[in-house]
C-alpha cells in the first residue's frame, strides 16, 4: 500500500485572491513581516500497486487527469510506502 501527498496551488502567474485577503487579514492583526501567502490544496492518495515507481506514475496520470487544472494550477507529490 502507498500513499501519494499531493500538494496543489496556482500558478505564479494567476492571482490568489485568498491568499491576498489571509495576507491582509495577517497584516491586519500586526504580522507585518508576511509579504506574500498563497492558498493551495492538499491531497493524499491510498493506493496498491507493485511498486514507489508505478503508485508515483498513477498519482501523476490521476492528478493531470482530475485532480489538477494544468492551466491555472501546478503540483507536487511525494510517494511513501505505508
Amino acid at each position: 500500500m502507498y500513499i501519494a501527498k499531493v500538494n496543489i496551488t496556482l500558478k505564479e502567474s494567476v492571482l490568489d485572491p485568498q491568499g491576498q485577503t489571509v495576507m491582509k487579514a495577517l497584516n491586519g492583526m500586526g504580522e507585518s513581516s508576511v509579504k506574500d501567502i498563497r492558498v493551495g490544496k492538499y491531497i493524499e492518495i491510498k493506493m496498491d500497486s507493485s511498486s514507489t515507481d508505478e503508485a508515483e506514475k498513477n498519482a501523476h496520470r490521476i492528478c493531470e487527469k482530475l485532480l489538477v487544472n494544468q492551466v491555472i494550477e501546478s503540483y507536487t507529490l511525494v510517494v511513501e510506502e505505508i
